[in-house]
Parts: structure tokens; sequence; C-alpha cells
């Protein structure tokens, strides 16, 4: 057999379905093994694309992702989407074509050392030597890609390997470790420090997702009367309706929820990665008790000395902790719900054009189910969306928030889609972060998918001008021109639109995700809400 054979076949046993990329000289053994391989090959546009695409497939279903692409400058094309996963933590499995090993160790046509190159982008990175260890390695990748932490496993082929012939080899077992209980005594420890709290609050992070501990972390809060704020990366652990919801924290402003945090005595971070909400900015003064719950041991910073931590599975922790914890009385940080969901409705009848994002952000909810999902890019949209889009079950609000790369969105309505077919999906771009990616429009209309591209279109980088107005006062080189956004949608064969009146676009939004097709919508923001948001949080008091 070949070596790619032989690599293709380790792929099936890994459980891949789809593999997203470009085809180029390198890789070609492998798209040839592939032919005759139920894994489906998803030609994208650009190879950030693909890994932008893998990323989101290995958040939304805990699988790696996987993306291939050529040696040189498509593998350097891969790097920014492999970043992101391997920082937000989404399984992945990124692999470059590599020129052969004979001219490796000199300067030849197109040759980096990918190694090394994506060494600090990753868990694992690899290149493959001979051919009879490609069992070995392609069982460590998955293994260490999909094991918690979640990351970026590189594997470098080179195309005299895949190219070369070998006896029949079989794929490895595949095995995963299972990972620890909370241990029983650590947890009643907790209970206890749970126990004198006055007021504590429960901080919620992606790793209940990964975990699959949401419905536990719902238990444990309503058990213990506990208020519950998630990261943007692990919105709707809670749902947002929940009355213990207190919604998202993750503003470097003070905001409502920020108000909790300086009541607490008592933080519980349940899954949380620091790269989501740095602890200096809730807890600036390091006077908060912190519990730290998850599978990992807390990471080393002076604002996050942990008072007790339980290592172990997440729900099994916060079952133990909840058996032996005592229910707590309602404390100020409880109003809060009442309050941060009067402010979300806010605009809902807003009728004034541009549309403010407020209303933008609610008219999309009341377009979509519960499950359905939403692929928030990056940009002053996203602070609107992570704030304020009410997400009512996990993994429906996906958002870039530790590499936190623009481009992400429009790959990644394309992954919720193979992901899960039957529901709904909308990225949520402003223009300039569509216009990253907008090569994979294509992609998505050549395999079929309905999906709608919802644009806040300000003609400017809108988050970047608000950065530099809070700053100096005055923006610079912030401006650029969009083309004909509904032109460019039917140039690709795809449906758009463009909203007229804030009236037009909840019925747009619902016209679009009923056409079965690629649907873009424009929609003219008002950002000057912005700077009122800034204004408005930095006079913000308490109302607790």
């Amino acid at each position: 057999m070949k070596a790619a054979e032989l690599f293709v076949k380790c792929l099936e046993n890994e459980g891949v379905t789809h593999i997203f990329g470009v085809p180029g000289e390198e890789n070609i053994d492998v798209m040839d093994a592939l032919i005759d391989s139920p894994i489906e090959f998803v030609t994208t546009r650009h190879e950030q694309g693909a890994a932008f695409i893998a990323d989101v497939y290995g958040r939304l279903t805990g699988k790696a992702g996987v993306c291939l692409s050529t040696l040189g400058p498509g593998a350097t094309n891969l790097v920014t989407g492999v970043a992101d996963a391997n920082m937000d933590r989404a399984p992945i499995v990124a692999i470059a074509g590599q020129g052969s090993t004979a001219r490796l160790h000199k300067e030849s046509h197109q040759i980096l050392d990918l190694v090394n190159l994506f060494e600090p982008i990753s868990k694992y990175s690899t290149q493959i030597r001979i051919p009879e260890i490609i069992p070995e390695i392609i069982r460590k990748a998955f293994k260490t890609a999909q094991a918690e932490k979640p990351g970026c496993a590189f594997i470098d082929l080179p195309e005299n390997i895949a190219g070369a012939s070998i006896e029949k080899m079989l794929p490895l077992k595949v095995q995963a470790a299972v990972p620890p209980t909370a241990p029983i005594g650590k947890c009643a420890s907790v209970a206890e420090i749970v126990n004198q709290a006055k007021a504590p609050v429960i901080m919620a992070g992606n790793g209940v997702i990964r975990d699959g501990a949401s419905r536990a972390l719902v238990d444990f809060a309503e058990k213990l009367n506990v208020p519950v704020a998630t990261t943007f990366m692990a919105k709707g652990v809670i749902p947002s309706s929940h009355p213990l919801s207190l919604g998202t924290i993750g503003l470097k402003a003070k905001d409502l929820v920020s108000f909790g945090f300086a009541e607490a005595d008592l933080i519980i971070c349940v899954g949380v990665d620091m790269v989501e909400y740095h602890p200096a900015l809730w807890n600036p003064n390091r006077d908060k008790k912190i519990i730290h719950i998850d599978d990992s041991p807390a990471e080393v910073d002076a604002h996050y000395i942990v008072e007790a931590g339980v290592i172990g599975i997440i729900q099994d922790s916060l079952e133990r902790i909840a058996a032996k914890a005592r229910r707590r009385p309602d404390t100020q940080i409880h109003k809060l719900h009442e309050i941060i969901h009067r402010e979300l409705a806010e605009h809902s009848e807003d009728t004034e054009f541009p549309v403010k994002p407020q209303k933008i952000v609610w008219d999309l909810r009341q377009a979509l189910d519960k499950e359905d999902i939403v692929i928030s890019d990056v940009g002053a949209h996203k602070m609107w969306m992570a704030r304020m889009y009410q997400a009512e079950a996990p993994n429906t609000c996906i958002i870039s928030n530790g590499f936190a790369s623009m481009g992400i969105a429009l790959p990644g309505a394309i992954a919720a889609k193979v992901a899960y077919p039957e529901r709904k999906a909308v990225a949520v771009c402003g223009d300039a972060g569509f216009m990253m990616n907008n090569q994979e429009i294509e992609t998505a209309v050549r395999m079929g998918l309905d999906l709608v591209i919802l644009i806040f279109n300000d003609s400017k980088y809108g988050l970047i001008e608000w950065h530099q107005e809070r700053h100096f006062g005055r923006a610079t080189k912030i401006d650029f021109t969009n083309p004909d956004f509904v032109k460019f949608a039917e140039s690709f064969g795809a449906k758009g639109y463009r909203v007229e009146s804030t009236e037009d676009l909840l019925p747009t939004l619902q016209e679009a995700l009923g056409d079965g097709t690629v649907s873009i919508i424009d929609c003219p923001v008002d950002y000057s809400e912005n700077m009122k948001l800034t204004k408005k949080l930095g006079s913000l008091v308490s109302p607790i």
C-alpha cells in the first residue's frame, strides 16, 4: 500500500468525516487516496477559511476538525485559524504537505521549517519522517488535540513519504484516558467555603461547554441559589432567561454584571480559561476568595490566588460539592437579573435608522430558535453580541475571544451547517471582518448550504474607531469603501438583501432564514451608540 493510503485509513479510524482545505502539489498523494475514502474533502477558497471551519467544527462537536494545505504559503495561510483554535481550546488537526526530505536540509523552493513554525501555536507539532510511524503520529495527534484542554496538533507530511510504498499496516486502537473524578475530601472543603460565604457568585467559562456540564452547572446554581455570569465563550451554559443568570461578563469597562462581582465575597470559577477574561479586571484588589473548579489546575496569576481548587470532571465536581453545600439566601446580587434584562429589551421597539446595534441583536434573537447557531466575527458588533445576545443553550453563540481573530464568522457558519445541518446558522459580521474571508461564500454555495450572513455595515473599522475615540477623542485611518453587497452576493449565486428601514430588519431576517440557500443581509448600523455606551458605563453607579 501507499503511505498516503495508510494516512487516510488512520484518519478514518479516528472518525474523521470531513477534511477542509486546498489541494496542492505536495499533498496530491493524500488527495488521491481520499477518492476511495468515505471522508468528504471540502475544497475551500483559502487555507485560512479551511482552518477556521475546522476550528469551529471542533468547538461545536468536541471532535477534532481537520484541515489540509500544501507546503510553504499554503501552510502559512493556516496559521491564523490554527492559532485561534489553539488559544480558544478547540480541537483541530492541521496537516500540511511538505517538500521531499531530500531537500529539507538546504535552501529550496517553498521550503519552510513548518514544525518549528507551528510549535508555539499547537499542543503537538511533528513531521512524519518514515511511513511506518504514521499510525502512531495520527493517533497521538488526535489524542493530544482532543484531550482537555483541547487545541491544535500539526502534522508535516513530506511528499516523498506520502508517495512511498510500504507493507500493509493497520491504524492503532482509539483510546483516551478517563479524566479523574473529583476528590471527595476536596469537594467537602470547597462546600464549607461556600457555606461560609455571604455573597457568592459563579463565573462559568468555556470549559463547562467542553465538559458537557451545562445541565450540572444549572442544577448546582439552583440547589445553592447562587447567581451565574458567563464569559463570552460560555454564553448559553445557563439560559439567559433563567432567574439566576447575570448575563455575560467580559467587557473591560464597568458593566451592570460587574457590580455583582464587586458585591461578591466569593467567586466560584467553573471551567474558566484565563484568556476569556483576565482576573485583574474582576479582582483588581486581589481581595476576592476564589474557588477553581476545572479539569486542569489554575494558571499562575497574581490576581488569581485560589482559596481552594477541585480538579476533575466538572460535572462530578459540581455534584459532589452541591451534596455538601447549603442553599444560600437571596442577596443583592440576585436583583441584577431583572435589571439587566430590562436593559436588553430597551431598544426592542426602536425604529431609528441606521439601525442601532442593540436593535439588530434583539431582532436577530427574535428570528432564531433556541438551538440555532450564531457565529460572531470580531469587531464592534462582537461587543454588542457578547453583551446583549440572549443565548438559551450552550454552543449557540460562538465568539472567538481568546485569540479573537477577524474573519471567523463565515467559515464558522459553514462548520455549523456541516455539524448540525438541521439548525439555522447565521454569520454575524462587521463589513471589515466579512471582507477578510468572503471568498468562502462560493464554498457554501457549492456545498448547497443554507446559511445567513448578517453584515453590520458602517464602512469603517468600527471597533478601532471606538478605541481611538475613547483614548484620543478623535479617529484616524479607519474608513474604507465596500462593494454593493447585494450584487456581490448575487455574483456568487447567493441571495442579497439590503435593509432600508429598521422595520424591515426582522422580516428580512425571517425571509433570509427560509431561503434554503446562502443569503447576505446588508444592514447599515449606527455606531454612534458605541461611544454612548462608553459614556453610560463610565458614569454607571451600582443599582444594588
